[in-house]
């Protein structure tokens, strides 16, 4: 059996490119090497766990931390395309994409090795500490940079790749705290022969692109509706579901009424609207609505977004758009609030305990 999923997922073909090409630092693992790296993949061990999956943390033999990715459905387009699209993903060399260092093919769904990224996901900065100080300017860095790190996807890879799950969660950050875009499993590659085309539909809720989930027609334009929802949670630091006194609210429906009504400052974080600079965030704002277009076309390019996330970066002339290095890290060391942890999280808020007690702060 571990020899027909080998052969079914493209084994082959990665071993003649490893061979073939000088430098090629991907591994094809054996499943009793993530067994002992994840301690027969206990649960002790689990970092996040959603709907597509868990991701453990895991320990190779040459002691090198990694984390580790275990799809729970695999579609038939999939398992044909698998040797094709890991070997293009993982030849990415990006500085804001988190690298796939290799995978396990003789199991019946294929198993994702990534490099294991320090500091979290961008989500748990958001949601778990509403108490502490997180500035505009640090909010547009790092979204820029999640922005470009799409771009690269979108119109430097060849052939383009579509992420179909971004969101806050999938938004790592670095020892430095630079965004990594991160967990390619629902990951496909564009077609250079059509613009779209239909595949089962992927994704998270509250971050779906309406219009795919409608026609199951998946294009990079999907991206950046879901990059437009991750732009709304950095200006309201609200979930893509959340609760108003004991009604859930659809973030997206809540934060186009509040514009339509010119009435943005009402579903605004209040510490950007202390800031005065609410020239910049309407501008923000125009470029989130932009990317939420029901029609796909009408959105922007991804390249358009991080050009006009860097325009406006620029334009940030007032002594408070100095970022502070001590502020992201503060965030990160403090208690959470938060009781409901992202499933889909890399890192636990205990793991960001530790890691504080480790590094002294």
């Amino acid at each position: 059996m571990k020899e027909k999923y080998f052969r079914e997922y493209g084994g082959q073909l990665l071993y003649q490119e490893m061979k073939s090409k000088q430098g090629f630092t991907f591994t094809i693992f054996k499943e009793e090497e993530l067994k002992e790296a994840t301690n027969d993949f206990d649960a002790k061990s689990i970092l996040g766990e959603g709907g597509n999956g868990a991701v453990y943390k895991g320990t190779l033999a040459n002691n090198e931390d990694v984390a580790i990715k275990r799809c729970k459905t695999f579609d038939e387009r999939q398992k044909k395309e698998f040797g094709k699209e890991i070997l293009i993903l993982s030849q990415i060399n990006h500085k804001n994409i988190v690298r796939i260092l290799g995978c396990c093919l003789e199991v019946e769904i294929p198993i994702l090795v990534y490099e294991f990224i320090p500091r979290g996901t961008l989500f748990d900065l958001i949601h778990s500490y509403h108490t502490s100080h997180f500035s505009l300017s640090t909010r547009l860095r790092i979204a820029q940079e999640a922005a470009e790190a799409l771009t690269y996807l979108h119109s430097w890879a060849s052939p383009p790749i579509v992420h179909r799950d971004v969101k806050s969660s999938n938004i790592l950050l670095d020892e430095n705290f630079m965004a990594k875009v991160s967990d390619f499993g629902a990951s496909v590659l564009a077609p250079s022969d059509q613009d779209q085309f239909a595949t089962l539909v992927q994704g998270t809720r509250g971050y779906l692109d309406p219009e795919y989930m409608q026609t199951g027609q998946l294009t990079v334009k999907s991206d950046v509706y879901s990059f437009g929802m991750v732009l709304i949670e950095l200006l309201t630091r609200k979930k893509a579901f959340y609760w108003d006194g004991a009604e859930e609210r659809c973030l997206s429906s809540a934060f186009l009424s509040c514009m339509k009504a010119n009435k943005l400052g009402d579903i605004l974080d209040e510490q950007i609207l202390n800031e005065d600079s609410m020239d910049l965030i309407n501008s923000v704002a125009e470029l989130a609505r932009e990317c939420l277009n029901m029609e796909g076309e009408k959105r922007p390019e991804m390249r358009e977004v991080a050009e006009t996330i860097d325009r406006l970066r620029k334009t940030m002339k007032h002594p408070w758009v100095n970022e502070n290095p001590e502020e992201i890290e503060s965030l990160l060391c403090k208690p959470s609030t938060n009781k409901e942890l992202d499933m889909t999280s890399y890192h636990s808020l205990e793991e960001k305990a530790m890691l504080a007690i480790e590094s002294g702060r």
